[in-house]
């Protein structure tokens, strides 16, 4: 099993700024994939930024030029920099991982989500 927790969620105006991390633990060979997505209230979840093990990065189209991912592979950690935030925003936002476990001689594919962290943005 992977664990993923997350944290440095909150309230703040908008303008402001907040940075979330998200640690990585438990049975880990590799992790391939590190993204975080949000989901507001009536809504679907949605892929935010995302970034493989090579650091290359993407981002919707809604946070380009605000937010920026990046990952520290020796912690396990992708971080999300949060700048100019709006409203809009405000959300729960969750850490997802794609990554590989050895099973014996085997390599195991495997996918988890955090628990979410909201974030708030008031006007």
């Amino acid at each position: 099993q992977v664990q993923l927790v997350e944290s440095g969620g909150g309230l703040v105006q908008a303008g402001g700024s907040l940075r979330l991390s998200c640690a990585a633990s438990g049975s880990i060979f590799s992790i391939n994939l590190m993204g975080w997505y949000r989901q507001a209230p009536g809504k679907q979840r949605e892929l935010v930024a995302r970034i493989t093990s090579s650091d290359s990065t993407n981002y919707a189209d809604s946070v380009k030029g605000r937010f920026t991912i990046s990952r520290d592979n020796a912690k396990n950690t992708v971080y999300l920099e949060m700048e100019s935030l709006k409203p809009e925003d405000t959300a729960v936002y969750y850490c997802n991982a794609i990554g590989t476990r050895l099973r014996g001689a085997r390599l195991e594919s495997w996918e988890s989500w955090g628990q979410g962290t909201q974030v708030t943005v008031s006007s």
